[in-house]
């Protein structure tokens, strides 16, 4: 098995980009702008205009702003310490959270919780393209799903490499075509600005009205899992130096939790565009972000030349994300499996895997339960991304029961540990029952404030009352350990079982009978 291994690595590590283990200075070429740069080249998503629209078009303009600005305060703030964490120690969210009171094992239920995230968005874009084809081509939805599926393997089969330079290439003119339609409707209708704000909704909500705003921040909270597709490219930024400090921490911003800034923005253009075409088209074709680039674009061009436009936008924009979402499904798949099953696959066969899910997804017509389903999700995603930004700050920072460094690997973890696992069982739990009307219907709107809240108040508290003692089997620091922490010295060291080179950062020394030692890579000591 170890030859074969060593044979896989030597084969395929220029496209698995270390999916599973600590990413070393070598791969990590890229300046901090080029890394951020290709993280927010995958917020191009148009579901945002789809999320936007939907809750605008429930509870009003206002209502829906204040529920988007409420979930991106959430998001913002939770998305710092993981941003930090990612870019600071080189691994991936699932690793994190491993370390971060969920455990080596405990943490196989967020990676699928994170896989799910990325199939379910990978769908709803892929409708969203499939909406464009069929009004730019007429090619039936069935077969535009199927396209949008078949159309992202190839660029994301390559890993980083590719997407770099796919994100920086598209994204100039994306933007161009992103924020042509609001000026053209400002610039041709400038009274209309009155008419959006005073919007009511299909509930009719005329003043501010709290249970519609927290559920309306409920689906735009369930894109609390982007912070984890923001941290696939983040792990890959260089290491913090005194040259590019400013540019470090800058790139960390922009691209981790600054990517709700831009998501915001998006959802309020959504309801904007959504109204303004809303009694030309009806509200089913209304939520759909190519009617509504093609209703602003008509203001000026004809209607030809506007559906190519419209059409233009759609397929640049879901390239951009979902060649993001399989890449990242593909990490979070193969974490998953990998620890369960003991043996590695590479992430190719989860590519394959994501896009069927997300292609059944589509051919089931997912799109018509948009709401539904990611007000549902939301109660997973929140408590999930809470519990582990939590986790950094309380439980490591401030009440000092969790180490500083998030380590990952097998031989210094618990297979469980308590703080993570049992929050986010009780957090997610008594949200969804509380989404379902079970804790009685007044509070099924608070759903995701539950989550929220339990998020918040159960690590600590769990993290008290065991005092820290399930974070980490260590008691000492090692020589691998000190180097983590300097993260300075990049010696490469053997593993005794695959025979290749590693950081310090990937390796483990696991105790042997007759008090001998055995080097081994994180990915040896996953697998055996």
């Amino acid at each position: 098995m170890n030859i074969k291994l060593n044979k896989l690595l030597n084969k395929t590590s220029q496209y698995e980009d270390y999916a599973l283990r600590y990413v070393p200075q070598k791969f990590r070429q890229w300046s901090p702008s080029v890394v951020a740069i290709t993280a927010l080249g995958g917020i191009a998503y148009l579901a945002d205009f789809s999320i936007g629209a939907s809750i605008g078009t429930l509870y009003g303009t206002q209502n829906a702003i204040y529920s988007i600005i409420f979930a991106a305060i959430i998001i913002f703030l939770t998305g710092i310490p993981l941003a930090y964490y990612a870019a600071r120690y080189n691994i991936d969210l699932d690793l994190i959270t491993r370390g971060c009171g969920f455990g080596f094992y405990g943490s196989i239920l967020t990676s699928i919780i994170f896989a799910s995230f990325t199939f379910i968005f990978f769908a709803l874009e892929g409708s969203i393209m499939a909406q464009g084809l069929w009004v730019g081509f007429k090619i039936p939805l069935s077969i535009g799903y199927l396209l949008t599926t078949l159309i992202v393997f190839p660029l994301v089969m390559y890993g980083m490499n590719t997407l770099s330079k796919l994100q920086l290439w598209t994204t100039p003119l994306w933007l161009i075509l992103m924020a042509t339609p609001v000026v053209l409707v400002i610039y041709q209708n400038p009274n209309f600005i009155h008419q959006f704000l005073s919007y009511t909704g299909s509930t009719t909500h005329n003043s501010l009205n709290l249970a519609a705003i927290i559920t309306g921040s409920g689906i735009a909270l369930s894109l609390m899992g982007q912070i984890g597709e923001q941290i696939d490219y983040l792990r890959l930024m260089p290491t913090k130096t005194q040259a590019n400090y400013k540019s470090w921490w800058l790139a960390v911003f922009a691209a981790g939790p600054g990517w709700v800034i831009f998501g915001a923005i998006k959802q309020i253009i959504g309801i904007f565009l959504a109204v303004f075409i809303l009694n030309k088209v009806g509200i089913g074709l209304a939520l759909e972000p190519v009617h509504q680039f093609i209703g602003a674009f008509n203001l000026f061009f004809p209607s030809w030349f506007a559906i190519a436009l419209a059409v233009t936008l759609v397929v640049i924009s879901q390239i951009k994300i979902n060649v993001t979402n399989a890449y990242s499904g593909s990490l979070a798949w193969t974490n998953a499996y990998t620890r369960i099953t003991k043996t590695y696959p590479g992430r190719f066969v989860f590519i394959i895997f994501n896009l069927l899910i997300a292609l059944i997804l589509m051919e089931a017509d997912m799109f018509k339960t948009l709401g539904f389903i990611l007000g549902f999700y939301s109660n997973c995603a929140i408590a999930w991304v809470t519990i582990v930004a939590c986790d950094i700050v309380i439980n490591k920072y401030l009440l000092k029961l969790s180490p500083k460094i998030p380590d990952f690997k097998k031989n210094k973890l618990y297979a469980i540990n308590p703080v993570g696992f049992i929050s986010f069982i009780v957090a997610s739990g008594v949200s969804i029952m509380a989404f379902f009307g079970l804790l009685t219907k007044e509070l099924a709107p608070y759903s995701p404030l539950i989550a929220l809240i339990l998020g918040i108040v159960m690590p600590p508290l769990i993290a008290i009352i065991t005092q820290g003692k399930y974070y980490s089997k260590s008691t000492n620091v090692d020589a691998y350990a000190n180097e983590l922490i300097n993260n300075l010295s990049y010696e490469l060291f053997m593993c005794q079982l695959c025979k290749n080179k590693f950081e310090a950062s990937d390796m483990s020394i696991v105790p042997l009978k007759n008090n001998e030692e055995l080097h081994v890579c994180s990915l040896c000591e996953t697998i055996n």
